[in-house]
């Protein structure tokens, strides 16, 4: 198996400052050599995609992990940018949220995120899940090129 070395960032959109927390132990327990950006909300998560306001010099991530409920802009009107602009669209997005009904599922599919996962509730199950979703698409799938 050959795994990708290049550079990988990954955007995470995560209003909970725990989960937040959480995720970046889990790239630190698994020494992960991703570099993790973080926006709050819906607008900083726009703002980082589309290179706007204090984000302008942001680089493109080459992972979204995201969070569907949060303030200003829902993950699912976040996802429908990403895929309706034609320089983001080829991103893969993760849905990681603490919702597991089948709604939330098959809107997350139909609005085409890549996958979704559901927040595991015990710490070791969740930085192992964030490995995991690293190791994937940062170093075994084969992802278009960066613009």
């Amino acid at each position: 198996m050959m795994l990708s070395t290049r550079p990988f960032d990954v955007l995470l959109v995560e209003d909970d400052p725990g989960d937040e927390l959480m995720t970046r132990e889990a790239f630190e327990e698994h020494n992960l050599p991703s570099t993790l950006h973080v926006a709050r909300d819906g607008q900083q998560a726009l703002d980082f995609l589309f290179r706007r306001g204090e984000h302008v010099n942001a680089p493109r991530p080459d992972l979204v992990l995201l969070d569907l409920n949060l303030p200003i802009y829902n993950g699912r009107q976040i996802l429908t940018k990403i895929r309706a602009d034609a320089d983001l669209a080829d991103i893969p997005v993760v849905i990681l949220s603490t919702s597991s009904t089948e709604d939330d599922v098959t809107t997350s599919y139909r609005l085409f995120a890549n996958a979704y996962v559901t927040k595991p509730v015990e710490l070791d199950d969740f930085t192992e899940a964030i490995r995991q979703i690293d190791e994937f698409f940062a170093r075994l799938v084969r992802l278009p090129r960066r613009t």
